[in-house]
């Protein structure tokens, strides 16, 4: 069975003290299910063992935009560093398809813009291939590729670079 997407049931909002676990499990759910499979064992346990996104979310506070979907926490997206780069964007897989990475990555390119950015830039895992063409179908176009450290992962990942004139 097919369902027409609703857009109109997501909702947007700055994320909350309160909202931070429950975030942070979003967060992890997705990086399990679109990034973990890209990494070595060692890291995927050390990521599960210490949840990197709830100092993020502690640092971030409400700088972090939440989709919700009938009032339920679905998916998570930031500008980290507050410029042209819209850093994070994570679905809940259950959530998947239903919108929500759409309509945050649209809210991250209204904040970009009102900054003063005419450009809007985002990286993804080369083998992400979901995000990959999430980004792709919003209208971004590869710039470079390339292997780098991420500092995370702690490991070489070939990334690469997107780009969208807004």
């Amino acid at each position: 069975m097919t369902h027409a997407l609703d857009r109109s049931a997501i909702h947007l909002h700055n994320a909350r003290p309160e909202e931070t676990e429950t975030l942070a499990r979003i967060g992890l759910e997705a990086w399990l299910n679109g990034i973990a499979p890209l990494v070595p064992d060692k890291v995927r346990q050390e990521i599960l063992a210490d949840n990197p996104f709830l100092p993020f979310l502690k640092t971030l506070g409400p700088a972090v935009i939440v989709g919700t979907i009938n009032g339920e926490p679905a998916g998570i997206g930031a500008c980290e560093h507050a410029d042209d780069t819209i850093s994070d964007i994570w679905v809940a897989p259950a959530f998947e398809g239903r919108g929500v990475g759409s309509t945050l990555v649209r809210a991250l390119e209204t904040e970009v813009l009102g900054r003063g950015h005419p450009v809007a830039h985002i990286q993804v895992a080369a083998l992400n291939s979901r995000a990959f063409g999430l980004y792709h179908h919003l209208g971004y176009r590869e710039e470079w590729r390339q292997m780098s450290f991420d500092p995370i992962l702690k490991i070489e990942l070939e990334k690469v670079g997107l780009s969208k004139r807004l």
